[in-house]
């Protein structure tokens, strides 16, 4: 029993020292420009990550879609644009307002060019960017039917950006397509 339990030990303490290892490489690792540095950082890392996926990802693969019922390419990165300036206008951003007053129903499922939808993404993206440094965050807001701040509409906007940007790279995964970001990969 006693020669399990110093088994049991000394791998123990190998694990840990493997750990303390790598826990001492990893901050060695490049960090992202904007990571951990707040929200607009944040918001600007999520959305270049975004782009570079969508214009990473061939045109003829914008109509894929992993199964029926399903979002397509085109769908994911229209539904963001769309998103973004759905936000926007819950915060009061007129801009916001009078892009979403073009979009209908079928604008989602319509646009599908990837050139247009990569026009799309940018500029709901361009908005939010130009439209938060203005933005009064303590302000009373009509969100989703609560009461809420134009601080935590800005917190759903980039949450949301950052979940359907984790769809984005399994869409661009099941394609073959690395992330530019992760070309090491």
């Amino acid at each position: 029993m006693q020669e399990k339990t110093r088994c049991i030990a000394s791998l123990l303490s190998v694990l840990c020292l493997t750990a303390m290892l790598f826990a001492r490489v990893a901050p060695a690792q490049d960090i992202p420009a904007g990571v951990g540095e707040g929200w607009l950082p944040e918001f600007n890392h999520a959305s270049s990550q975004i782009l570079a996926l969508a214009e990473a990802t061939p045109a003829e693969k914008f109509t894929w879609r992993p199964a029926p019922g399903v979002r397509s390419v085109s769908e994911v990165y229209m539904h963001i644009a769309i998103a973004n300036y759905f936000f926007l206008s819950k915060t009061g951003v007129q801009a916001a307002t009078d892009a979403l007053s073009k979009v209908t129903p079928e604008t989602e499922k319509k646009v599908t060019e990837k050139a247009e939808v990569i026009r799309w993404l940018k500029d709901s993206q361009d908005l939010v960017r130009a439209s938060y440094p203005k933005a009064d965050l303590q302000k009373k807001v009509k969100f989703l039917g609560k009461d809420t701040t134009v601080e935590a509409v800005y917190l759903r906007c980039l949450v949301h950006s950052n979940e359907h940007m984790g769809q984005s790279v399994a869409y661009a995964r099941m394609n073959g397509i690395t992330p530019p970001w992760s070309k090491s990969d």
